[in-house]
């Protein structure tokens, strides 16, 4: 296979919470124009962000998809020299009128670097057996290395 489509899955609330902010607002459409807004919200819900890359063609895009289309611009895939694969935090921030929470997760990112720093941000996952399978199926087809910057000493695979 050499086409690679990387995007993190929903959580089944968010689609839930997207699909039913797309009903209802296609249903207030009828009476006021601001059914657009909830129009607005079940897309920015159901908005999912990621990475396609087409080995065949030696091309690659960052996505943004909504109900399985996606779109993004194709650019040449660079000389990959090797694949990273590392764990880091992810930060939310939740805010009403009288408080605001920080919720962190750890997440594991994989990433093809190239000119020595350069880097192209593959695939964000919460499943450490998930990202080195994706990084196995790139390293093969590329012929390159994979860098294990999951613990405190990092290693060559």
């Amino acid at each position: 296979m050499t086409k690679f489509t990387f995007k993190r899955k929903l959580p089944i609330w968010k689609l839930i919470l997207g699909f039913m902010a797309l009903i209802v607002g296609v249903i207030s459409l009828f009476s006021s124009f601001k059914g657009f807004i909830l129009i607005g919200m079940g897309i920015f819900i159901l908005l999912v962000e990621g990475s396609e890359f087409d080995f065949k063609n030696q091309k690659y895009r960052e996505i943004k998809s909504i109900l399985g289309i996606s779109i993004g611009k194709w650019k040449p895939i660079p000389n990959i020299e090797y694949v990273s694969v590392f764990r880091t935090n992810e930060t939310t921030t939740l805010r009403s009128r009288t408080a605001e929470a920080n919720v962190s997760n750890e997440i594991i990112k994989l990433n093809l670097f190239y000119n020595t720093n350069q880097k192209i941000e593959a695939y964000n996952t919460y499943n450490i057996d998930d990202a080195f399978k994706k990084a196995k199926e790139i390293a093969s087809i590329l012929n390159i290395d994979i860098l294990d910057a999951t613990e405190r000493e990092s290693k060559w695979l």
